[in-house]
């Protein structure tokens, strides 16, 4: 990696490394990339409510020629503005750590509404705005968007609401589907063949739900059993129990408290969880799971740690608080367009520099953005541990075309 306050450097081959360790994949030309310390599921519903802040006025950092509007939930309601201020101090550190670039950030506050995030997005286009940053919300991404499609401007959003991407907007947020991709990947390649789930009855549920299914039969596996619950988990715990003498693996997808919950309503059922391998998610990435005896052992999909937490260091130092876990987000998409403002000259920001397979690589490792607008990432695999998550499987070095 390289520090900080290095140049960037060309190298030579298919990809740029910047000052910020963030490879920029080069594009191929013939003949010569909420406040919690777990990753979030970004509710769709508006944010909670709450007495909402007045609306920031529109600032500017840096003084660059290529203009980038940033939207933002900074006055938004309840946690929304805590939110948003902390990605936007994440924006500007990514900015003044890349030395100077060539980047004018047009920083807009959508207060989490949809209706004023399209206002937003108007103004940052008006502004000269090349490409558009935000907004988080996903009730907020189609009124935004609308302005940029009309003047063909690319938007790369933050939420994790695949419906909203495509047609120019790209998402770089934490898509269950990459979750979901990994964990039943390195199942199958650890020798795991019939799976069993049980999963929430909520949007979460339901986007987990078609990406487990289509993932399995990608590997060759067979689902043996799945089931969905709401408040009360015994009539599906007890099936999924029954069920699980023919399983190698246990797909178990929710937060916290709920999946604890999960695990024990199985253990009444008659469930021995400690003869079948658990698999689950980056929401697994808590207190309460690794607290929990039951879930010893098992195994989830998460970027690496180590990337967030020297991230929040460096933030810590700066800003005197720790950053929301999403900071990584706008960190990571300002740190893309000035790597690309640097290297990709007058494409900087067109569909097929976006588009790279090589991808990018930032603070919570590689991604790259799928033509449908959606991303994938290069995720770790953690193990459950007492202490905390622990590392079984990195996260790879490369996408495999």
């Amino acid at each position: 990696m390289v520090a900080p306050n290095d140049p960037l450097m060309p190298r030579r081959g298919p990809t740029r490394r910047s000052a910020l360790g963030l490879f920029v994949a080069a594009p191929f030309v013939a003949g010569c990339s909420n406040v919690a310390t777990n990753l979030p599921w970004q509710d769709q519903a508006p944010p909670p409510a709450g007495p909402s802040g007045p609306p920031q006025q529109p600032t500017s950092v840096g003084t660059g020629n290529v203009k980038v509007g940033l939207i933002l939930p900074m006055s938004g309601a309840g946690n929304a503005g805590v939110v948003g201020q902390s990605m936007r101090n994440a924006a500007e550190m990514a900015l003044a750590e890349f030395q100077n670039p060539n980047v004018q950030l047009l920083v807009k506050d959508d207060g989490g509404s949809p209706q004023t995030a399209g206002q937003a997005a108007q103004q940052a286009l008006d502004e000269g705005a090349e490409i558009l940053l935000g907004p988080l919300f996903a009730q907020s991404v189609p009124p935004a968007a609308q302005p940029a499609r009309a003047r063909n401007v690319p938007m790369i959003a933050f939420s994790t609401d695949s419906s909203v991407a495509g047609h120019g907007v790209f998402l770089l947020s934490f898509l269950p589907e990459s979750d979901v991709n990994r964990i039943v990947d390195y199942a199958a390649g650890t020798g795991k063949r019939s799976f069993a789930a049980m999963l929430p009855e909520n949007a979460y549920g339901n986007v987990v739900e078609v990406a487990f299914k289509q993932a399995v039969a990608r590997r060759g596996g067979r689902v043996v059993a799945f089931e969905k619950y709401g408040a009360d988990r015994t009539a599906a715990a007890r099936n999924v129990a029954q069920a699980l003498g023919t399983a190698d693996a246990l797909f178990l997808a929710d937060d916290g408290d709920a999946l604890v919950a999960t695990a024990d309503a199985l253990t009444v059922a008659g469930a021995n969880l400690k003869r079948v391998q658990l698999i689950g998610t980056g929401l697994w990435d808590s207190p309460r799971v690794f607290n929990s005896a039951v879930l010893q052992g098992g195994l989830y999909a998460a970027p690496d740690p180590s990337g967030f937490r020297a991230f929040s260091g460096r933030y810590r130092s700066k800003y005197g608080q720790d950053p929301v876990r999403t900071a990584t987000l706008a960190y990571d998409a300002v740190a893309l367009v000035a790597a690309l403002a640097r290297t990709q000259g007058n494409q900087r920001f067109s569909q097929d520099v976006l588009l790279n397979t090589s991808g990018f690589a930032g603070i919570d490792g590689l991604f790259r953005f799928r033509s449908d607008g959606s991303n994938e990432r290069g995720l770790a695999v953690m193990r459950v541990a007492s202490g905390g998550g622990q590392a079984v499987a990195g996260s790879p070095k490369s996408f495999a075309t």
